[in-house]
């Protein structure tokens, strides 16, 4: 599903889904890393069209990359939690889902000095006694475009021209800097960043 249905955020209004739609901004999102050879790469991109985003990082990856995601911080993008291990909040126990949270919460204050408020269940996915916890601690960010770059039965082509399709004002557009989507990325990100520019969009950081 590359575009969020408007009845879902509706119905669940607590979490951050978009934002103001009659703003001509674009929230540019990136999950997973960070990632030699594919954040570097969106960091590029980005650097060169002045645009900013937020990254939804997992506290394995920060342990194993701190400069890397330090030169996230450094060109002034956001981050969020994205937990540790990047569990699946609906295979995971209550309490080991919160325990990996404040992990990634601690690794992200030892090494980068920063604590975020910005939190994103990955997949997505987390179970109503992980939401009502997490709520009251972050912002809980989802999205309303999903460019579907992660999956292997897409091609680039279709990641993009659906990206395009389903991007409006305050759209929160997902993206992935990982080694899934170590080669999609650079086929995608770059057209579609300069068609975002030629729509008339601005893009910031939550």
């Amino acid at each position: 599903m590359h575009h969020i249905p408007d009845w879902i955020p509706y119905l669940l209004r607590d979490i951050t889904w978009h934002k103001d739609r009659s703003a001509a901004s674009v929230y540019l999102t990136f999950d997973d890393g960070p990632v030699p050879g594919v954040t570097d790469f969106v960091l590029e991109q980005l650097a060169v069209r002045g645009m900013k985003a937020s990254f939804f990082v997992v506290g394995d990856n920060v342990r194993k990359h701190p400069s890397l995601a330090k030169e996230v911080l450094d060109a002034g993008h956001s981050i969020g939690n994205h937990t540790f291990h990047h569990l699946k909040g609906t295979k995971t126990s209550h309490w080991t889902y919160l325990k990996d949270t404040l992990r990634c919460q601690h690794c992200l204050e030892d090494e980068l000095n920063f604590s975020p408020n910005l939190f994103r269940p990955p997949y997505g996915l987390m179970s109503r006694l992980q939401y009502s916890t997490l709520k009251d601690t972050y912002e809980i960010v989802l999205w309303d475009v999903l460019s579907g770059d992660y999956d292997m039965q897409q091609d680039a082509a279709t990641c993009l021209l659906k990206a395009k399709q389903y991007t409006q004002g305050g759209s929160i557009v997902l993206f992935h800097d990982q080694e899934k989507t170590r080669d999609k990325i650079r086929k995608i990100l770059p057209d579609y960043l300069s068609w975002v520019e030629d729509q008339g969009f601005f893009t910031a950081s939550l």
